[in-house]
């Protein structure tokens, strides 16, 4: 059992903003990281001699985020989550010095995955954070903006990666994260004012085990099959049987343990089960999408790192203009339901106008394709988090949430794994074609298929230039053709995701952590705050609309 102060905290105006603050600190740090690499990264697999691998580097990240996710918002519920927070920001930005001071390809992977692990606690803690102190009607303000961090990371990452590859290096995209991850602390260190719990029940370690032995087997099967082993190979069916052990034996352990890390009980509740698994198959084709676009961009495409970056802005324009429409329209209206369908349509038919990319499509063509896309993931993956947020008892919040993410994880690393897999082994055939196939001007470029790079490939003459850039571009685009059946699965699915009314109660008023601010309720101006060694917290004023039910997702059951 997990015992709370005996005092509530009160939630005011005032400290929201300062929480908010820490918690945008925090996302930008992860989400700026898992973009910046992106135009990067064909210099860096080039230069530490690692192209046949190149899909390590968003899978190790994306494998150790995934592990980390549902340990994070477990430990959050029955411990506590201002600690675990800047230990995940300490945790990050030590990652990203041995990431810059790396000198070999699978060193550099191990600091990727460790960067993961607290990438993970950044992500999952921000959302829970925000579920306990605003009511699930308000959220949508606050989701939002910190949708809208990810957005501009996502411009500013890939624009940054390019700038720092052409004109500094590349160690420059992990170096920047040292200031940015300093600040980040210093910014939660002081104004992150949460409870500290003290849990009293046996902790589910053993279920934690099970659950990251089952992801590792799980990543490891899709990106190892038919690359490096066949698929018929002791290796892969080894793998495959050690993931199908561990699931039941997570099974068995959760049925029994007194703080199951993910609940089996969350999987008999309909809208949970819904929107967790539309996150799954989209973040499949989301994360496949944004991991090898800027490396087409680059190679097929003969634009440089920093173009490359730019040229992903219509995608994040198309998301932050969605995903801000849809926010406004659920806090105003409580109705949720249409804009995963909406967003599960417009994501289908960008993916499909993907599939015609070739070495000389337009430049101004590609970028509509993007913002097409980014339009309809907007649509969906904030939303997803707030229904789920909504459907579950307050005490299992930070649970739900990261279960949620976690099977949003699986999903893309499943993504980046078998799409990595299918265009890896495409362009590898594809190269050695185009090297064959020139064989006296591959041998006086003294280029090596396993290590070229951008500046390489746009100073190497034609007809072997030519040649490149046609494998880079017949490996990826048809490669698109894979990811449409599983955004026409989320919009089957996204017909049947419950409307429940949203909750007007935040997260640690219903848990009894904290009481809403009177004064604000009565219109009054904010309580001040006279000792700041007693956290306060700030949430806006719930009672604006006096018809609302107390609890609307009470209301509904």
């Amino acid at each position: 059992m997990t015992t709370t102060p005996s005092a509530p905290l009160v939630l005011t105006q005032r400290r929201i903003w300062l929480i908010f603050s820490a918690l945008l600190a925090g996302m930008l740090l992860s989400s700026l990281d898992q973009t910046i690499v992106s135009t990067a990264m064909p210099t860096i697999v080039g230069d530490l001699g690692g192209v046949a691998h190149m899909t390590w580097v968003t899978t190790a990240y994306l494998l150790a985020t995934t592990i980390a996710m549902p340990i994070y918002g477990k430990f959050g519920d029955i411990f506590g989550r201002r600690n675990l927070f800047l230990i995940a920001i300490a945790l990050f930005t030590l990652a990203s010095l041995g990431a810059a001071l790396s000198t070999n390809f699978w060193e550099f992977v191990v600091f990727r995955g460790i960067q993961g692990l607290g990438g993970g606690g950044l992500m999952i803690l921000s959302q829970a954070i925000i579920a306990d102190i605003v009511p699930a009607r308000e959220r949508g303000k606050y989701l939002a903006p910190m949708g809208a961090v990810f957005g501009v990371s996502s411009i500013g990452g890939p624009l940054l990666g390019g700038l720092f590859t052409d004109h500094l290096s590349w160690e420059w995209c992990f170096w920047i994260n040292i200031p940015v991850g300093v600040i980040a602390f210093a910014i939660a260190w002081k104004t992150l004012s949460l409870p500290r719990k003290h849990n009293t029940s046996r902790v589910d370690y053993l279920g934690i085990v099970l659950l990251s032995a089952a992801t590792t087997c799980l990543i490891l099967f899709t990106d190892w099959g038919g690359k490096q082993y066949e698929w018929t190979s002791p290796t892969i069916l080894g793998l495959m049987a050690a993931f199908v052990a561990a699931v039941i034996a997570f099974i068995v352990v959760e049925n029994r343990a007194e703080q199951p890390v993910i609940p089996l009980a969350l999987f008999r509740n309909r809208a949970f089960v819904l929107a967790t698994t539309i996150g799954l198959v989209l973040g499949l084709a989301m994360f496949s999408a944004l991991a090898f676009m800027p490396t087409f961009l680059q190679m097929a495409s003969g634009t440089s790192a920093s173009v490359s970056g730019l040229l992903m802005i219509p995608m994040i324009v198309g998301l932050i203009g969605t995903l801000t429409v849809s926010m406004r329209h659920i806090t105003k209206t409580g109705r949720y339901k249409i804009f995963p369908i909406l967003g599960a349509v417009v994501t289908a038919l960008g993916m499909l106008w993907m599939t015609t990319l070739a070495g000389n499509t337009p430049i101004w063509l590609i970028c509509a394709m993007l913002f097409v896309l980014g339009a309809g993931l907007g649509f969906i993956m904030q939303v997803i988090v707030l229904v789920v947020q909504n459907a579950v008892d307050p005490h299992d919040v930070g649970t739900a949430t990261s279960t949620n993410n976690y099977f949003r994880e699986v999903g893309a690393s499943l993504g980046v794994a078998i799409f990595g897999s299918i265009f890896t082994s495409r362009l590898v055939e594809g190269l050695g074609s185009a090297f064959a196939a020139n064989p006296a001007q591959a041998a006086t470029s003294g280029l090596d298929p396993a290590s070229l790079v951008p500046a390489q490939v746009k100073a190497v003459g034609e007809p072997l230039h030519t040649a490149i850039v046609d494998s880079y571009a017949s490996a990826l685009a048809p490669v698109f053709w894979y990811l449409i059946p599983a955004v026409l699965v989320a919009l089957v699915l996204a017909f049947w995701l419950p409307e429940i009314p949203l909750s007007d109660e935040a997260g640690m008023i219903a848990r009894g952590e904290a009481v809403a601010d009177e004064s604000a309720l009565a219109g009054l101006a904010p309580v001040s705050v006279t000792d700041e060694s007693d956290p306060v917290l700030a949430v806006p004023s719930p009672g604006s609309d006096g018809d609302r039910p107390t609890d609307g997702r009470h209301a509904a059951r």
